[in-house]
C-alpha cells in the first residue's frame, strides 16, 4: 500500500470516527438545548481542541504558516460559513421530517464529491479502485437507509418534509467538501482548518443571536456532552484536512469519512440498546469490506 493511500484511509476513518461520536453525542445535547445552540458550543470546544493541536505543532518545534494576505482569510471564512449553513440545513431538514427518509439524501453527498473528483479534477482511478469505491458508497448509503420508512411513506419525495433543506444542505456539503480539497490541498492543513472551524463557530453564535436562540446549558452533564461533541469535530475536520491536503486521492477519503453512520449506529447499540436493521447491519459490513479492500488497490 502506497504511503499516500495509508494518509487518505486515515484520514478518512479519523472523519467517519469524529463525526460519528459527535453525532451520538450531539443527541444528547439537542434534545436538551436545540441544535444551533449545540452547534455554537460545541465550536467552541472544538476550536480549543484546534489550538491545543496547535500548541502542541509548536512546542515540538513546527513551524505553522498562517495566511498573511486578507483574500485568504476571506476564503477561509467562507468556507467557515458555508460549513456552519451545511449544519444549519441539516438540523432544520431533521427538525422538520423523519430523519429516517431524510439521511440518506444527505449521506449521497460523499458520493457526489468521488464522482466530480473522478470525472472532473483528474483523479485517476483503475477499475479495482472503482469498484472497491462503489462497494463503499452502496454501504453508505444501506447504512443510512430505512426501508421500513420508505415503504410507508405513501408521498412524492418532494413533499416530504423537510426535503427541500436536506438537498439544499447536500449540495452545500458537496460544494464545500469539493472546495476545500482544492484550496487546502499542499498547504499547511492546521491554520488554514483552524481559521475556518472558527468562523464556523461564529457564524453559529451569530445564527444563534439573529433568531434569537437560548444558549443557556446550565447542567454540568450537558458542558461535558458539548465538549466530547466539538473535540470529535476537531478530530474529524483534522483528519479530513489532512488527507485531502496531503493526497490527490478525494474520493476514499470522501467516501471512508462518509461512513460516519458507522460509529454512531454501534456506539448507540451498545450504550443506548437501540436496534440495529439487518440493511443497517448488511451496511456496516459492506463499509468495512470497502476499507479492508482498499489496501489492495
Amino acid at each position: 500500500m502506497s504511503q499516500s493511500l495509508l494518509i487518505a484511509l486515515l484520514a478518512g476513518l479519523g472523519g467517519m470516527l469524529g463525526w460519528g461520536f459527535a453525532d451520538f453525542f450531539a443527541k444528547k445535547t439537542i434534545d436538551s438545548i436545540g441544535d444551533v445552540a449545540s452547534l455554537a458550543w460545541a465550536g467552541v470546544f472544538g476550536t480549543i481542541g484546534f489550538l491545543i493541536v496547535a500548541g502542541v505543532e509548536l512546542a515540538r518545534g513546527n513551524t505553522l504558516t498562517f495566511p498573511h494576505d486578507l483574500a485568504t482569510w476571506a476564503i477561509l471564512s467562507f468556507f467557515g460559513v458555508l460549513q456552519a449553513a451545511v449544519y444549519l440545513f441539516v438540523y432544520r431538514a431533521f427538525s422538520k421530517g423523519q430523519v429516517s427518509l431524510l439521511n440518506p439524501v444527505f449521506a449521497s453527498f460523499s458520493g457526489i464529491v468521488s464522482l466530480v473528483s473522478i470525472l472532473f479534477l483528474g483523479e485517476m482511478v483503475g477499475p479495482l479502485k472503482l469498484l472497491i469505491l462503489a462497494i463503499l458508497f452502496i454501504g453508505v448509503m444501506l447504512l443510512n437507509i430505512d426501508v421500513t420508512a420508505l415503504r410507508s411513506a405513501r408521498i412524492m419525495f418532494v413533499q416530504i418534509p423537510g426535503f427541500t433543506e436536506i438537498v439544499i444542505a447536500t449540495a452545500l456539503a458537496a460544494i464545500w467538501t469539493i472546495g476545500w480539497d482544492i484550496f487546502v490541498n499542499g498547504k499547511d492543513w492546521l491554520p488554514a482548518t483552524s481559521i475556518m472551524f472558527f468562523a464556523m463557530t461564529v457564524t453559529a453564535f451569530v445564527a444563534a443571536m439573529i433568531g434569537r436562540t437560548p444558549l443557556a446549558v446550565g447542567s454540568k452533564r450537558l458542558w461535558i456532552f458539548l465538549a466530547l461533541v466539538g473535540l470529535s469535530e476537531t478530530l474529524a475536520f483534522a483528519a479530513i484536512s489532512i488527507g485531502y491536503s496531503m493526497t490527490s486521492l478525494t474520493s476514499i477519503v470522501a467516501l471512508v469519512s462518509g461512513g460516519f453512520s458507522l460509529p454512531t449506529v454501534i456506539l448507540a447499540r451498545i450504550y443506548l440498546h437501540e436496534k440495529t436493521t439487518s440493511i443497517q447491519s448488511l451496511g456496516i459490513g459492506t463499509i468495512i469490506l470497502g476499507v479492508l479492500l482498499l489496501p489492495l488497490v
